[in-house]
């Protein structure tokens, strides 16, 4: 997929003028008694906030799995959801909220939670969370839902996964988990079967791609069938 600047954790896609993350599973801290060091929150919103000021998009896409409870939301989450979308508002940005398979409670927050996002129309890029497939055609398609993760030199990193033609002819790039608490697929020796969405079947030719944050820059590494014979 082109015209993609990687982030921790993000993309920004610039034919769309549109910043995306994926998988924030808030309320997560709570349904396990698990807490980040300065709190899931602040976590959250801290590091979104200085992305957006990095970046400065037009609009930012929660891609699903906003929540992480699948039923009823608790006030917590409810005032974190709304301080994700203001911290959105006050960087000049649009925040746009896609529905993923734990969202069944994120419409009695936001009244407008769709099922996917066409972000682009020329290339016709759609932003969707990727359990399901999308009932829209794309030259491109953005996703999250299985949290990918690559071990490099035995340290486990989240990363990207850029799958050409992996979906009805279009590309499908899948986006770790923005939660840092989320638990993922460990793609080093994953096969298509091993991923829940889908929209990629085959691992072989997706090529992984790490965001580097001591080097402020991304790593783009050969398709997995050869990658995996230098792991």
């Amino acid at each position: 997929m082109d015209d993609v600047d990687y982030f921790a954790r993000a993309v920004y896609l610039s034919a769309a003028d549109a910043f995306v993350v994926a998988d924030l599973h808030v309320g997560r801290s709570e349904a396990s008694d698990v807490e980040y060091p300065l709190g899931e929150r602040r976590d959250l919103l801290e590091r979104l906030r200085r992305l957006l000021g990095t970046v400065d998009p037009k609009t930012v896409v929660f891609a699903g799995d906003v929540l992480h409870r699948f039923g009823t939301v608790t006030e917590r989450s409810r005032v974190t959801v709304e301080r994700l979308a203001t911290c959105c508002r006050d960087a000049g940005s649009d925040p746009v909220f896609v529905r993923g398979n734990h969202d069944a409670a994120l419409d009695s927050i936001r009244n407008d939670v769709r099922d996917a996002y066409v972000a682009s129309d020329d290339p016709r890029i759609v932003v969707c969370h990727g359990h399901e497939e999308p009932s829209v055609d794309a030259d491109a398609y953005v996703i999250g839902h299985d949290h990918p993760a690559i071990e490099i030199e035995g340290q486990r990193r989240p990363c990207f996964l850029n799958a050409p033609d992996a979906h009805r002819g279009g590309d499908v790039l899948m986006l770790p988990a923005f939660s840092r608490a989320a638990a993922g697929v460990d793609i080093n020796d994953a096969r298509g079967e091993d991923l829940l969405s889908p929209l990629v079947g085959d691992l072989d030719s997706v090529r992984p791609v790490v965001y580097d944050e001591e080097a402020a820059e991304a790593l783009a590494f050969p398709p997995l069938e050869s990658f995996r014979r230098m792991l």
